[in-house]
């Protein structure tokens, strides 16, 4: 074994001891030392030998802390009172050694997958090749997977939550530094290559340390889109490509024109609390994603005209083809004239041209551009179908192959937009434009009543001038508008938030009708998604989903979008609502009951997981995810949200997003095709967790809704105040206004950002301990180590826990607590439940410490504890100050801002 060199930014005069790598791993350990080195000196150069000593001895002190198991507070006195020019950059200092270990270990990630390629005998666990060779193995052939794959459906929705606290900027120097690494992955370069490479990534941290990480405005809703649209067109437009090719290979089915992989987004459409978003924004969204997509096209297209040289004089073309370059040989009389004169001969490149000329049409919306990507994807398999019947399989074929494949997944709208809205907001409009102010007290079975009558109606009645109305009705105006400018696929569903009856979801099909967006047959091109949010609006679902399929008009609406009802599940208000422990169960349980209502209707149900990147809002590993669902709700298909943190961290680098949509699709393949087989022990099990789930939803509500103190030790012992002012996204961090309102009002990504910030981590702990001991009391240890090891929803839940306990740090912690009028009554309670959870997790894993089964993610944790302690000890002292002062956005305010930013990225689940 290799230890590590836990080095300081630039110090070969200390190591952090007992932390030992297998030779694998040497890479790691190289990197993260060399990339600790330069960060210290590029620290000592911008702030001086002085300050470097300085920031050495507030880390050995706070490894030797770590290492002598003391609490926080003799660390805590070293860094109270620092002038802020000083302690904002220690704060940096210490964040900057985070960044090199976080992309140290993403680079590590690449180097490991790249080292099971080379050695070719065994596929890496969790890819493709991996879980199809065993599933073949199991009995599934090529024609089950080729049935599978007709119906399968994959798709990441990219939201603008704003849980991601590094600005782009930022992050593009990440990247400069991410490619120098990987220059040399395999230590091939000269020691002049590498020299230059190592001269590139410092001037890429030292611009990083020059940089502020506090943009100066709140982002717009057309920033937020520029930042998911990089990630879009930059990389998974790149990977789309290889990642079928290795589906392919896999699983021995050709993947083209199958929709197997596409891409979702909110940004431009997710109005539910934010005025900022509405018809304009989707305008806006839709034109700029095209704009992005087209450019990307162009790209292609002129590598494609420089690779397809092939002359009339050495090969022959299919007849077709030409007929098409005279078509747009007049359609684009201008562009044909200023072909090159010695390409004339080169038909491919002939029509690559026009072709490009056309796509600029388009642009412009323009009659002689394409009226949607079936035409573009025509033109493109004209060259594919005569390259290949023309000896040219390996003359560019495969090129003109891969850009089907991307016309195909992206179209022309890059991303369908998702539309979202509170259902108040949809029972406020129809209230003026009925002219029925007791329209949302009415019964739901006398709102459903007057809808339908009014879906039926040729002329209904209502008052379509109503001012107040007119944003709503705009909305479904412009979807109307949209949809035939870019086509079908640009819209996916319409999300009714804090839905809680069938009414809500006809109120969605009547405004439509009533904005014009219905076919000439009266139909109506949406697909209402109903999202339960809560644990009472979760298990209230079932009664839903069963009124509105009882529902004579919508079933006939389901009847003509295809028989297919998708359902959206909250993970985030549902844990904030009951805690972790009794929102999974509420999820899971409402997943088994809506499918067994949606199989007796012979319906096709569909479930869109919206899910945050922390542990609390169902952050767990996607494969894990899937394989812990009950079983028969997956079959084939698979939606979720990926936000703030999580975009960066699973798509910011082409490589690692290539695996994970590889992981996520063999877990989809593997769920659908083998699913778990009937378990007689279930039963037992989820009464079981019934209970669990109750004593924890309890225990957890006691405290944070029912506890009149707690809501004001909230707000003193977190930095929420701080988070509710950062320019995160264009979204507000309340749902309603109020300094002391309740948990309530307060969205659910920065509750968990807050509570994450001070270590402590009790949005995904708090009375799991309890509602743990009282069951390992009940039924044994022996028992809950069976559910764990048998059962993947409940290892999966324990597991969850276990890395959030390992995160956290109490005794950092109760420094924050001091913090708040209420640490003498509260913190001592909160103490014992994280002791409490503690104690049942390690009862269940039979192990003396967190994580001894996952060494790798120990280590990840150990690396980063010892530099987090001083900023989070920092931001202790300058929240205390601040608050003393005014609370003003001030220079406390900014040193403030980069404590969090720097905590986000050494715990980096932040919401």
């Amino acid at each position: 074994m290799n230890r590590i060199d836990h080095d300081s930014p630039g110090s070969e005069r200390s190591k952090l001891r007992d932390i030992d790598l297998p030779p694998t791993d040497q890479p790691l350990r190289d990197d993260v030392n060399r990339l600790g080195a330069l960060v210290g000196e590029v620290i000592a150069e911008q702030e001086g030998e002085a300050f470097f000593a300085e920031v050495e001895r507030l880390r050995r002190a706070a490894i030797l802390r770590r290492e002598s198991g003391e609490d926080a507070g003799e660390l805590a006195a070293e860094l109270v009172g620092r002038p802020l020019p000083e302690a904002e950059a220690l704060v940096r200092a210490f964040a900057s050694w985070f960044g090199a270990v976080n992309l140290a270990e993403r680079v590590h990630r690449i180097r490991r997958r790249r080292d099971y390629q080379k050695a070719g005998a065994t596929p890496q666990p969790g890819g493709l090749q991996a879980v199809c060779a065993a599933l073949a193995e199991e009995g599934v052939d090529r024609e089950a997977f080729a049935a599978l794959m007709q119906r399968l459906h994959i798709e990441p929705v990219f939201t603008a939550h704003p849980t991601e606290a590094v600005r782009r900027v930022l992050l593009e120097k990440e990247r400069d530094v991410v490619r120098g690494l990987v220059a040399d992955i395999d230590g091939s370069l000269t020691p002049q290559e590498r020299a230059t490479d190592w001269a590139r990534i410092r001037t890429a941290l030292t611009a990083a340390w020059q940089t502020s990480e506090d943009a100066p405005e709140k982002p717009t809703v057309l920033d937020e889109l520029e930042h998911v649209g990089f990630y879009l067109t930059e990389v998974l437009y790149r990977v789309l490509p290889t990642f079928l090719a290795t589906l392919r290979e896999a699983t021995g089915v050709d993947p083209a024109g199958l929709p197997l992989l596409r891409f979702g987004t909110w940004v431009g459409g997710d109005m539910d609390g934010n005025p900022n978003v509405g018809a304009a924004t989707m305008r806006a969204a839709l034109k700029r994603q095209q704009a992005l997509l087209l450019a990307a096209y162009k790209r292609d297209i002129s590598k494609l005209s420089l690779l397809l040289s092939q002359s009339e004089e050495r090969i022959g073309f299919n007849d077709d083809l030409m007929q098409r370059i005279g078509e747009y040989t007049l359609r684009f009389a201008e562009t044909a004239s200023k072909a090159n004169a010695r390409h004339r001969n080169m038909p491919y490149r002939q029509l690559l041209r026009l072709i490009s000329a056309r796509l600029a049409a388009t642009l412009r919306d323009e009659r002689s551009g394409y009226e949607g990507p079936e035409g573009l994807r025509a033109d493109l398999q004209l060259i594919l179908d005569s390259l290949r019947q023309h000896r040219g399989q390996h003359a560019g074929a495969v090129e003109v192959e891969r850009l089907i494949h991307r016309v195909d997944a992206f179209g022309f709208h890059l991303a369908t937009l998702d539309l979202r809205q509170d259902s108040r907001v949809h029972e406020d409009a129809l209230s003026v434009l009925l002219g029925d102010s007791e329209w949302s007290s009415r019964t739901v079975e006398a709102r459903s009543t007057r809808l339908v009558e009014l879906l039926e109606a040729a002329a209904p009645e209502w008052n379509l001038k109503a001012e107040s109305a007119q944003s709503v009705l705009d909305v479904f105006r412009a979807r109307r508008e949209l949809r035939e400018r870019y086509g079908a696929r640009a819209f996916g569903p319409y999300i009714v938030s804090m839905s809680r009856n069938s009414a809500d979801a006809l109120a969605v099909l009547a405004l439509a009708k009533a904005g014009g967006d219905a076919l000439p047959d009266g139909s109506i091109p949406i697909d209402v998604v109903p999202l339960f949010e809560t644990v009472d609006d979760l298990d209230a679902a079932p009664d839903v989903l069963r009124s509105l399929l009882g529902q004579p008009f919508y079933r006939e609406h389901l009847r003509r979008r295809g028989e297919q009802q998708m359902v959206m599940l909250g993970y985030s208000d549902s844990a904030k609502d009951a805690g972790l422990p009794a929102s999974r169960w509420a999820i899971q349980r409402c997943q088994i009951a809506l499918g067994s209502i949606a199989a007796e209707a012979g319906i096709c149900l569909r479930f869109f997981h919206g899910r945050g990147g922390s542990a609390s809002r169902g952050g767990s590993k996607t494969e894990r995810a899937i394989i812990a669902a009950p079983r028969g709700s997956v079959d084939g298909y698979f939606r979720l949200t990926e936000q703030g943190e999580v975009i960066h961290r699973k798509y910011g680098i082409r490589a690692l997003a290539l695996r994970n949509l590889e992981q996520m699709s063999a877990a989809v393949l593997r769920a659908s095709l083998r699913p778990r087989p009937p378990e007689p022990r279930e039963q037992v099990w989820r009464k079981r967790m019934e209970s669990l789930a109750q004593e924890a939803r309890r225990v957890y509500r006691a405290m944070v809704h029912e506890t009149p103190e707690f809501i004001p030790y909230f707000r003193e012992a977190t930095p929420i105040d701080v988070i509710e002012r950062l320019k995160l996204g264009s979204r507000p961090a309340k749902r309603a206004a109020g300094g002391q309102a309740g948990v309530e009002s307060l969205r659910a990504i920065p509750w968990v950002f807050a509570w994450s910030q001070n270590r402590s981590g009790f949005t995904a702990w708090y009375g799991a301990g309890s509602a743990l001991k009282a069951a390992i009391a009940e039924h044994g240890v022996e028992a809950l180590v069976e559910m764990a090891r048998d059962w993947p929803f409940f290892g999966t839940f324990i597991d969850d826990i276990e890395m959030v306990l390992a995160k956290s740090d109490m005794g950092i912690f109760s420094e924050y607590s001091k913090l708040a009028a209420g640490h003498e009554a509260l913190f001592p309670v909160l103490n014992a439940e994280f002791q409490r959870t503690r104690e049942a997790i390690l009862a269940l894993r039979g192990a003396d410490e967190l994580l001894a089964g996952d060494r790798r993610l120990s280590l990840s944790i150990r690396l980063r504890n010892p530099y987090v302690d001083p900023i989070s000890l920092l931001q202790v002292d300058l929240l205390r100050r601040w608050r003393a002062a005014g609370r003003e956005e001030d220079a406390l305010f900014h040193a403030l801002v980069a404590t969090v930013n720097g905590i986000a990225a050494g715990v980096q689940n932040t919401g």
